[in-house]
């Protein structure tokens, strides 16, 4: 069951991540704004999802429809670079959240599971992994505005 604190610590900064993640590989300018209400729509959606009655990980399928469709909208409707970008992103996110767990059991010695019931940690064991996408997506947008000019 997704709380509204685990959606307000790490949801919504999950979804922001990725998003800025794929505005950057797409090389779609980088508002504020845009990033925020996407990001915040991306985690909206992937938490009704989970409410519903059907599969695990159906939630990441649809959450990478949305994606797509809003980079082909932002992208003025450019199909591949917008596919790429969201897979991409999504792939990134993948493997650092698995990543996470591992290095977050060396250094606490906890498994995930001993951890599942008590929000904080689980926050912060979501969030080791939002971190690092952001630092990787600005270094990311810097090389590739270095490249550019």
């Amino acid at each position: 069951m997704i709380t509204l604190l685990l959606l307000l610590l790490q949801g919504i900064p999950e979804g922001i991540a990725i998003t800025t993640l794929a505005f950057v590989i797409s090389r779609i300018p980088l508002k504020l704004i845009q990033i925020v209400l996407v990001g915040i729509t991306l985690a909206v959606s992937a938490s009704v999802i989970r409410l519903l009655p059907i599969p695990l990980g159906i939630h990441t399928i649809m959450v990478i429809l949305i994606l797509f469709i809003v980079l082909t909208w932002l992208s003025k409707g450019d199909l591949s670079q917008s596919f790429i970008s969201t897979l991409l992103s999504s792939l990134v996110l993948i493997i650092f959240e698995t990543a996470s767990l591992p290095l977050f059991e060396l250094i606490s010695r906890l498994t995930p599971k001993a951890l599942y019931p008590f929000q904080a940690p689980r926050i912060i064991l979501g969030d080791i992994h939002v971190i690092i996408l952001f630092l990787v997506t600005y270094l990311l947008n810097t090389f590739l505005l270095k490249k550019i000019t």
